[in-house]
């Protein structure tokens, strides 16, 4: 028996043995198998966790997808003012062939997916939207410097940085210049108009001055003016030292609202004397011409600029009074209010008076964006739905960026938006605890004044450093102080004054406005005085402010704890404002001015002359100083004609005038860089030189050290504003090899 049993085992593990290899494999194959649908399965969650479940999400908060649609149309428009160089017609084709196959994916693709084929909709109509608007508007801009007779219709009057009285005028007629050449509109400065005709708009008149084109970016990446005027309809600016004379009255009903204008400023400032009434004037109808620059700087540094630029919160007071005082109006009348719907009535009126207002106030850019805004939110009121929505604030964002593309680069759009789209969010998320009934009306209203301001003063302090280098360390309590008095005197009384002026009872309301104005402009300069008022604000990396601000529209617009992903996106904005890397030196487009980084800040190799380069490098640099300061700091040694300085262990002079020019030879042969401002016919062989020839096709330049490699960019791109630089081969290699002969 035992025997047998060992046999049979035997035997068995004979045939087991021969049998192995094939059961082997097979048993490594079934796990290899299970192994392979385990990861296939453990990849699908993954993918569904990153991919899909993100896209069915978005699909799931499709009501709250118009924000996050705006935010993509402007993103595109974004794209397209970054370009380096001008789109042609087969990107268009493309970006319209792209536009219509997203749309119909959006339309038959499977739910998690439609949400892409919007999301490229909407970036490719952002694009579309910017390259329409701009060949659309395209006019000529002056390519050449002109002096002579200047005719022209005023189209509007303000005053420069030097407290001169700027006219800009249309319909525009320059001295033996071929018609196709002159530009649509040109900006002259009154410097010598002590005994000439005082220009209104609508009239005709001539002067003798200079013009030439508006400047492109004092630097690389920098404030591009050129562009600013491009979009502006501006093809010239320039000055004037004669006076100015009247060729041809206002035509009847022509200007007619430029004149009213006018009636009404000089009506204000009748009654009201010195910078409060200029200051109300400029507050209620947008005649800026009576304010000195010292007025504009106290109001500047303490954050109460946006006052005179006629923006959202002049709006809205103004259109707050008339609704309410409508509605009250008709309340008290029992008989109207049980047959007629006040409020909707109200809120009728109150569009007509803000159209009307955004025509007295001369229409700028501001004002529209803030009529626009208003609109959506009294029609919102027409249709019984509720007007402060950030859907409502998104509808009035698309139709701004989509009428003027070129908005999304304005501080006044960026900050009125930040402010508007914060508040809402922020009352939005405050209305259940103020609703409560625990506080006094008083209370509430002191609650709002002041949480209106921290809201608001947080919402713009990244554009307001980013756009203009300073941060107003005080605007805070001064807007806290000065915001109540603008919404109850200011514009109610300037409202009533308009109204009770045809009959003679102006008097009483200009009067409470003007103590009203007294009141905003002592608090302006108490608060400027005080020490440490403003604090310089370096240029931040060109990333900062888009991250910034997606992180804070994410926040706000999306649904759900997944909006605190926002908080990390403006965190990473903020840690990546200082990285931005100044220049070591900077060359102007002109030749005329260089700065170079010392120890002590920027030194400029002149005290005046190249102001537009000299305040936006200073600037930039988080630099208050003046240029005068900044001419005075080491960094430069020599004569005015022959400034030299070191950079990166290298010599450099910058020549001017004729005697630089005549230095020329000697300067090539004893320095490692020579900058000219002037064009040199005939330069020593290998000279190290950049003169206005070269200058002329790259713009201004900007220079980093890199170790012992030197890096250049300079300004000029090959956009539909840019100059001749732009134009003509700035990004050539015939430039490119110098640039890289001049600093390898």
């Amino acid at each position: 028996m035992a025997d047998s049993i060992t046999a049979t085992g035997a035997n068995e593990a004979v045939s087991g043995g021969a049998d192995h290899p094939a059961a082997l494999s097979r048993q490594v194959w079934r796990h290899l198998v299970r192994f392979c649908r385990r990861l296939i399965r453990a990849l699908i969650r993954a993918l569904n966790g990153a991919l899909i479940a993100p896209l069915i999400a978005l699909e799931d908060a499709r009501g709250h997808l118009l924000p996050l649609a705006v935010i993509l149309f402007g993103s595109g428009i974004g794209l397209w003012f970054a370009l380096e160089t001008e789109p042609g017609a087969l990107v268009y084709g493309t970006l319209v062939a792209l536009a219509v196959l997203a749309a119909v994916a959006a339309r038959i693709a499977p739910f998690p997916f439609r949400s892409i084929g919007g999301a490229v909709v909407a970036l490719s109509l952002g694009l579309l939207a910017a390259g329409l608007r701009a060949h659309m508007i395209a006019a000529p801009m002056l390519d050449f410097r002109y002096y002579g007779p200047i005719g022209g219709r005023v189209v509007e009057i303000d005053t420069s940085a030097s407290d001169a009285v700027r006219i800009t005028l249309d319909q525009v007629v320059l001295e033996r210049t071929d018609p196709a050449r002159v530009p649509h509109r040109v900006r002259v400065a009154l410097h010598g108009n002590a005994y000439g005709h005082s220009p209104a708009a609508g009239e005709t008149v001539i002067l003798t001055g200079h013009l030439s084109a508006p400047q492109d970016a004092a630097e690389p990446g920098g404030f591009d003016f050129r562009r600013m005027a491009f979009f502006q309809g501006l093809g010239a600016v320039g000055y004037s030292q004669t006076p100015v004379l009247l060729l041809e009255p206002p035509r009847d009903g022509e200007e007619w609202i430029g004149r009213l204008r006018a009636w009404f400023s000089s009506g204000i400032r009748a009654h009201i004397p010195g910078e409060a009434g200029a200051f109300a004037a400029g507050a209620m109808t947008g005649d800026r011409s009576g304010i000195s620059q010292k007025t504009v700087e106290d109001l500047r540094d303490s954050s109460l600029a946006h006052i005179l630029a006629i923006s959202g919160m002049n709006l809205v007071c103004l259109t707050a009074f008339v609704f309410a005082l409508m509605r009250g109006g008709i309340a008290c009348f029992p008989w109207l209010a049980l047959r007629v719907n006040a409020k909707k009535l109200a809120a009728l009126v109150s569009i007509f008076v803000a159209w009307f207002y955004l025509q007295l106030s001369g229409a700028n850019v501001a004002t529209e964006r803030a009529f626009v805004m208003t609109l959506v939110m009294l029609l919102a009121i027409l249709m019984n739905r509720r007007a402060m929505t950030i859907r409502s604030a998104a509808i009035a964002g698309a139709v701004i960026l989509a009428l003027r593309p070129e908005s999304l680069l304005a501080p006044g759009f960026q900050m009125s938006m930040a402010a508007t789209v914060s508040l809402i969010a922020g009352f939005q998320a405050m209305d259940r605890w103020l609703q409560r009934g625990r506080l006094a009306h008083w209370q509430i209203v002191l609650i709002t004044v002041i949480m209106s301001s921290v809201i608001g003063g947080f919402a713009t302090a990244p554009y307001a450093a980013a756009h203009f280098n300073r941060f107003a360390d005080y605007g805070l309590m001064a807007n806290i102080l000065t915001a109540p008095v603008m919404g109850v005197a200011i514009m109610p009384m300037g409202v009533l004054a308009f109204l009770l002026a045809p009959v003679g009872l102006e008097a009483l309301p200009l009067w409470v406005m003007g103590k009203a104005s007294e009141w905003i402009l002592w608090v302006a300069a108490w608060v400027a005085g005080l020490e440490g008022s403003v604090t310089a604000i370096p240029a931040p990396h060109w990333l900062a402010l888009p991250v910034i601000s997606w992180g804070g529209l994410w926040l706000i617009a999306w649904p759900g704890r997944a909006r605190l992903a926002g908080i990390g996106l403006i965190v990473a904005g903020i840690a990546l404002w200082p990285l931005a890397d100044r220049p070591g030196l900077l060359i102007s487009a002109d030749g005329r001015l260089v700065g170079v980084m010392v120890p002590e800040g920027r030194a400029l190799s002149a005290a005046t002359g190249g102001g537009f380069s000299a305040g936006n490098w200073l600037e930039g640099d988080g630099d208050l100083a003046s240029q005068k300061t900044a001419a005075l700091r080491p960094g430069f040694t020599g004569p005015v004609t022959a400034k030299a300085f070191g950079f990166a262990g290298r010599k450099g002079v910058a020549l001017s005038g004729k005697a630089g020019l005549s230095q020329l030879a000697a300067a090539c042969a004893s320095y490692d860089l020579v900058i000219l401002n002037a064009r040199a016919e005939h330069p020593p062989p290998d000279c190290p030189l950049i003169d206005q020839l070269l200058l002329s096709r790259t713009g201004a330049i900007a220079l980093w050290s890199r170790g012992a490699k030197i890096d250049a960019r300079f300004s000029a791109r090959d956009r539909i504003w840019s100059s001749g630089a732009g134009k003509t081969g700035a990004r050539g290699d015939e430039v490119a090899d110098r640039l890289d002969r001049l600093f390898r």
